[in-house]
């Protein structure tokens, strides 16, 4: 999901400002989600956003996420797959395709 690269400079702008204290579970969780709410808002009047601000706080959600999972010591790329594999069970293609339907209704 994020590169090797991404990790460490988000492990090493943390570490340089002595921020890991602040980054438990809980806070890292309230994090994304403000932050999920603020990429919201960019929709909030319309179906499109402005460029700059949508990547700006989409940077912020993935950031927290990574962070998240760091701290917790997930793979990103490993639950994201778990899930999907979880989520094709739900949605068969034969069943779910082209229709946005909730699985337990399809």
């Amino acid at each position: 999901m994020t590169s090797e690269q991404v990790r460490k400079a988000l492990a090493d702008f943390v570490r340089e400002r002595e921020w890991a204290k602040f980054h438990t579970p809980a806070n890292l969780a309230k994090s994304i989600s403000i932050e999920a709410g603020e990429l919201l808002e960019c929709f909030q009047w319309g179906e499109v956003g402005d460029e700059a601000r949508v990547r700006d706080e989409l940077a912020d959600v993935v950031t927290y996420c990574t962070l998240l999972a760091a701290r917790l010591g997930l793979d990103l790329d490993e639950i994201v797959l778990d899930k999907l594999a979880v989520s094709a069970k739900k949605y068969p293609v034969d069943r779910a395709r082209g229709r946005s339907t909730k699985y337990d209704a399809l």
